[in-house]
């Protein structure tokens, strides 16, 4: 803090902010690949590093890995809060502010998203330390996994607070249009990742033999790496957006958070849906969960895809809504809409047609490949819905009318989730019913973030009037 608030003599003069070219102008769909593409990548890198991190831990035995799977979905859970909820928040403010010209504003956001990754970061913190042992116990752990459960959240939890600084600023130079630095930092941290983790697992050379505490050492290592590399960045001239402290004020918060806390119910739902689905399956035994759990895998394929599309939707409307080009907001919507909903919509019907391509990979099992094939020729022809929806929820984001987005959620989290599982638990509903409303869950959803846009979910925009006190004056 100390030395962020240092001053020695004036500082240089900040070079100009300039809006990314295309960002309120030209051909929309050459610039929003521009700035979706880096993310997509970095995003492809990231997962399949977590592969190869819970592969080092495989050779620790089952209990270990039993063990990082029961907090892997925790830890999915506040990434996806970090980067997609409050995140959103964070990219659609600064956005916003900068397509209005009140770059104090866009600077300010910055230091009060830092202020919020510390407190979401200490909550979680806290949330797995108190409520980790019953949660995991919950979820089935019990004797050695549960200790490996216990150790791995244990660890990787007290690094809550640089896993969100990292996605809240790489959120607010995504907000800005530099989607370079981001995938450069997070992309870097990746390699170190890959050599630290089996390096503090295993013990080699001079490091300690942590088992798999190691694992969640090698993430926090990953993590104030990056949190470091994106803090000095913002503090350097190369930025055309700087991080200063400067005193909180309640209208940023708001800001951030009238887009955030709603967008982090949308990732809560998404969870909750996919684990009520899940326990639904369960109940038709191993190869049905088997063949389900290789089956949707590919639905989690998609999310790097539609996450940095949607990232550049967000930059891009956010943008067009300050700038006071509404009309334009709305075509960057509809095109990126067009995008996502295509490019799902191919993977789903090829996912559809050949299903056992796909499946084969992870099994040969008769059975398995049964009930896989069953989800996919059900499901996988409407995942062009799915990515409907979405897209038109990072726009919405960008929009800060994020409202109908997760309402349309809460629709599909209830017909999937609850109708679904009822259906199995208390009528005897087949697996192929299930998934027949689980594909309904997903059209639902689709259309219904469609009409509420169709219908002026997005409203009218008042003036722009600055935030910032300097803004004010002027």
């Amino acid at each position: 803090m100390t030395a962020l608030s240092r001053q020695e003599g004036p500082a240089p003069p900040a070079p100009a902010y300039k809006v990314p070219p295309g960002v309120l102008d030209g051909p929309v769909a050459p610039t929003m690949l521009r700035l979706a593409v880096p993310t997509i990548l970095v995003l492809v890198v990231q997962t399949l590093v977590g592969v190869a991190e819970t592969w080092f831990v495989g050779f620790l035995g089952t209990d270990a890995l039993a063990g990082v799977a029961l907090v892997f979905p925790v830890l999915m859970l506040m990434q996806m809060m970090a980067n997609g909820g409050i995140g959103g928040g964070v990219s659609s403010a600064i956005a916003r502010a900068l397509g209005a010209k009140r770059h104090d504003d866009a600077e300010a956001l910055i230091w009060h998203a830092v202020v919020l990754a510390g407190a979401f970061g200490i909550l979680f913190t806290m949330a797995a330390v108190l409520a980790g042992p019953i949660l995991y116990r919950a979820m089935g752990g019990t004797g050695p996994a549960l200790t490996a459960a216990l150790t791995y959240s244990g660890v990787v939890f007290a690094g809550s607070i640089p896993i969100w600084v990292t996605a809240l600023l790489s959120s607010a130079l995504r907000g800005a249009g530099n989607v370079r630095v981001p995938a450069l930092v997070i992309s870097s941290g990746t390699v170190l990742l890959l050599i630290l983790s089996p390096a503090l697992i295993f013990g080699w050379g001079f490091l300690p033999r942590l088992g798999v505490a190691g694992g969640g050492a090698a993430v926090i290592v990953y993590y104030l790496f990056a949190a470091l590399a994106l803090t000095l960045y913002l503090r350097s001239s190369r930025s055309l957006v700087k991080l200063r402290v400067v005193p909180l004020r309640a209208g940023l918060f708001k800001d951030i958070l009238g887009v955030g806390f709603l967008s982090a119910i949308g990732t809560v739902q998404v969870n909750l849906t996919v684990t009520f689905v899940t326990a639904a399956v369960g109940r038709f035994g191993a190869d049905a969960i088997a063949g389900y759990g290789i089956a949707s895998r590919l639905d989690y394929i998609q999310i790097p895809l539609i996450f940095g599309l949607g990232t550049a939707m967000v930059t891009m409307v956010g943008h067009n809504i300050g700038a006071g080009q509404v009309a334009r907001a709305r075509r960057v919507a509809w095109i990126g809409a067009a995008l996502a909903f295509g490019v799902t919509e191919v993977i789903g019907l090829a996912a559809a047609i050949f299903p056992q391509a796909w499946i084969g990979l992870f099994s040969d099992d008769p059975q398995v490949l049964a009930m896989g094939t069953l989800y996919l020729r059900t499901v996988a022809p409407v995942y062009g819905a799915v990515g409907l929806g979405l897209a038109l929820y990072f726009a919405s984001q960008g929009a800060k009318r994020v409202l109908f987005p997760v309402l349309a959620g809460t629709v599909r989290m209830i017909v999937a989730a609850f109708i679904g599982w009822s259906a199995v638990t208390w009528f005897g509903a087949g697996l192929s019913t299930l998934f027949e409303i689980t594909a309904l869950a997903a059209v639902s959803y689709g259309l219904l973030t469609a009409a509420a846009m169709i219908g002026g979910a997005w409203g009218r925009y008042p003036a722009h009037r600055p935030l910032s006190r300097k803004g004010a004056a002027q």
